[in-house]
């Protein structure tokens, strides 16, 4: 569901949100605190306080970063936009980002994926601080960048 992964929304629902299990793209959560995070995360959310925008920055900020940076390097190591030489460089490269190690599999895609499935637990209010670390939203899978459990059936969420 898109949505609940953006600051305005989660404070909006608040405690509605308790026992959702929805997918994020980054949370803050120690499984996900990957190489220059932070510091990304530092400038980014200054200059959209700045803006006026995007309390948090988690939705789409460390993805894009990281996308754009993989884009960045395949242009810059094969010195063009030809579409077979970034294919071929991208499939063999290994990208040092924002969201951790990335390499491609044979398909194009992620071979580790990052796309996260998130439960919320634990909201009791519509404050936008208690999603600053991650305690509010636990990583149920992948199991490699898992924070938590799952809290099964749904009811027993609540």
């Amino acid at each position: 569901m898109i949505g609940p992964q953006h600051t305005s929304v989660k404070t909006a629902l608040g405690p509605l949100l308790n026992g959702l299990v929805n997918y994020e793209y980054w949370v803050p959560v120690s499984t996900m605190i990957f190489p220059g995070v932070a510091a990304f995360l530092d400038t980014y959310r200054e200059r959209a306080r700045v803006e006026g925008v995007d309390l948090l920055g988690h939705y789409m900020a460390p993805l894009a970063y990281a996308q754009m940076k993989v884009v960045a390097k395949a242009i810059t190591s094969t010195g063009g936009l030809d579409d077979r030489a970034l294919s071929n460089f991208t499939r063999n490269a290994v990208f040092h980002t924002v969201m951790g190690e990335i390499r491609f599999g044979k398909n194009g895609e992620w071979e580790n994926p990052r796309v996260v499935q998130v439960q919320f637990q634990g909201i009791d209010s519509h404050n936008a601080d208690q999603f600053r670390d991650g305690s509010k939203q636990v990583v149920v899978s992948p199991g490699g960048l898992a924070s938590g459990q799952l809290i099964f059936p749904y009811a027993s969420a609540l």
